[in-house]
């Protein structure tokens, strides 16, 4: 079977990646989401895009890593349907918030991380559906959680700094919003800004049709569930809820193959 054209490599539990297939899916372009194996990734993105992190985007014979990049790559080759306003005020704006959501994105991956040590959502969204993944389950789930809490700074005794971090983030992104009349952050339209900014909170909100959201009788520690409470009751937190409600047009699955 022929290769698909376009493919996002891809950890479904990542909000980097799903700020990109939230990109891929706003530009209304086909591809295919794969998923890599945390540690065993980067095979696939040293040796084609010299990076060690995902997403990382296969475009025909174009390689592109990091969110970031995805969507300023997107915007020059697809023009249509537009991430990044023209104007180069509003353009310094969007990538400005773009980074401040990056930086609260880090801090959200940790406090969840921490929060979520052992919890089963994090094992079966990162595990999947990988044949050889569960025949080895025993063997290479304690290799792959030790690889992330390694690469992502994942200790206990960080949790209530970086949580103070991710409120100290909050606030600048909440008052942008209501000065921008609290429909987006940057404009009249969805930008690269808000997508980030989604993205980012949605793991803290357990948002439908996401990977953070429990099934059966999994349930979420009671940090994730008061934070949760707190966020909904905010203006950011009702601006996340209503973009994926109204702008999140998701049209590959977030399990990926």
């Amino acid at each position: 079977m022929a290769q698909a054209e376009r493919i996002l490599y891809q950890f479904p539990l990542s909000h980097f990646c799903e700020k990109s297939r939230w990109c891929l899916d706003h530009k209304q372009l086909p591809y295919e989401a794969h998923n890599l194996i945390p540690g065993l990734h980067r095979l696939t993105t040293q040796r084609k895009a010299h990076s060690n992190t995902v997403p990382l985007l296969k475009d025909g014979p174009n390689w592109v890593p990091d969110s970031t990049a995805i969507a300023l790559y997107l915007d020059g080759r697809y023009p249509e349907l537009p991430l990044v306003a023209r104007d180069p005020g509003q353009k310094q704006q969007i990538l400005q918030w773009d980074q401040h959501a990056v930086a609260l994105a880090v801090d959200v991956r940790r406090w969840l991380y921490i929060q979520m040590d052992g919890h089963p959502l994090v094992r079966r969204v990162i595990l999947g559906d990988h044949r050889w993944l569960r025949r080895t389950e025993a063997v290479s789930w304690p290799l792959i959680i030790g690889t992330i809490k390694k690469h992502y700074g994942i200790h206990p005794d960080r949790a209530e700094t970086t949580l103070k971090k991710i409120w100290y983030r909050l606030d600048p992104l909440e008052q942008a919003l209501l000065a921008n009349g609290g429909r987006y952050l940057i404009g009249t339209q969805l930008t690269l800004a808000d997508i980030s900014a989604a993205s980012t909170l949605a793991p803290l909100l357990g948002i439908a049709e996401t990977p953070w959201v429990p099934e059966g009788d999994e349930v979420l520690p009671a940090a994730v569930l008061a934070l949760r409470d707190q966020l909904v009751d905010r203006p950011l937190g009702q601006y996340v809820l209503r973009l994926y409600q109204t702008e999140r047009q998701a049209r590959v699955d977030w399990h990926g193959q």
